[in-house]
């Protein structure tokens, strides 16, 4: 996320954490698995993962402060935030290499794509806002003022809706996306950090890091239905494709909480590395990857069987996490 955060005081340097590493090098070649892409703050860089053989193939310099990535719908591109720079370097994944630099708000931390491929959102939590940037021209569009200290976003599978976690408002905020105006704001739990839709967009779940808990939201009718104890500090979330399962980072337990959506409550929990904050599901569901900010990992997690499957040796202090499916 951003490296001065300060949400009304609280656990500022957890939430400063939450936010990067180092890769190694190698020219591209050819390209037999799937790939995870991690964000690395202390580093500059964007550490590129083969889940086949569970190495670092590649390192992507990119602008000062990275510390979350999203890809685009069709994979091609990567977006990762600049926390430092007040940037987003577009990185091309054929080539990894950086095609275009944007300018957006203060402070930008996470970052997310439209279902269509049309629109990048940003939030930038120093300016409370979010800016809108075109995928067509890599220009900012929009710029939109939601809650204090945005953080988690999210949207709709339809692309109508745009969700905003509001860290220091401890709020939700809606944006309808096609004028970009903010129609409405959700009180959650404390200091909401990440936010994950299921497949049908019924139920929004918010980690929230302040209160130890995570929000089910309904977002039919915008109220939140129920919290869930999870473990210490939950960071980063991610929802399975078949909407049965949500996995939590808990930065302060060092481990993941597993939640059934129909019983709403924990049902496992899996030790990772040392500060586990930003989570990626992958698109066929098998696997869940964790970054490990204090250990320098990126944990794999196996949902079949609950277990870590690899541990990845990554850069220094990995945050954000992007998770490419597997070439048909």
């Amino acid at each position: 996320m951003t490296r001065n955060l300060d949400i009304a005081g609280r656990t500022a340097a957890v939430l400063c954490a939450v936010a990067a590493l180092t890769g190694l090098t190698a020219a591209p070649s050819e390209r037999p698995g799937r790939f995870v892409y991690v964000a690395n703050l202390h580093s500059d860089t964007v550490s590129v993962v083969d889940t086949r053989s569970g190495t670092v193939v590649d390192g992507v310099p990119v602008g000062d402060g990275p510390d979350s990535a999203a890809l685009g719908p069709d994979g091609s591109r990567l977006y990762v935030t600049d926390s430092a720079a007040d940037t987003v370097s577009v990185v091309d994944t054929r080539t990894r290499t950086v095609v275009e630099t944007v300018g957006v708000g203060h402070e930008p931390s996470r970052v997310t794509v439209s279902p269509d491929n049309k629109s990048v959102y940003v939030a930038n939590v120093g300016a409370g806002t979010v800016s809108v940037i075109s995928t067509r021209t890599l220009a900012v569009t929009d710029t939109i003022a939601v809650g204090d200290a945005p953080l988690g976003l999210a949207v709709t599978p339809d692309g109508r809706t745009l969700y905003v976690a509001d860290a220091g408002s401890d709020s939700v905020s809606v944006i309808r996306t096609d004028t970009g105006t903010v129609t409405g704001a959700v009180p959650v739990g404390g200091g909401p950090t990440a936010l994950a839709l299921t497949p049908d967009g019924r139920h929004l779940y918010v980690s929230n890091l302040t209160s130890d808990d995570v929000s089910v939201v309904d977002t039919r009718t915008r109220t939140e239905t129920g919290r869930i104890p999870v473990g210490d500090q939950p960071a980063g979330i991610g929802v399975l494709p078949d909407g049965r399962r949500v996995y939590v980072a808990d930065i302060g337990s060092d481990e993941v909480s597993v939640i059934s959506t129909r019983s709403r409550t924990v049902t496992d929990t899996i030790a990772v590395g040392d500060g586990p904050n930003g989570l990626a599901v992958d698109p066929d569901g098998r696997s869940v990857h964790v970054s490990n900010f204090e250990s320098d990992t990126l944990s794999v997690i196996d949902t079949a069987t609950a277990r870590i499957r690899a541990t990845v040796p990554v850069g220094d202090g990995p945050t954000g996490v992007a998770a490419q499916p597997a070439p048909r």
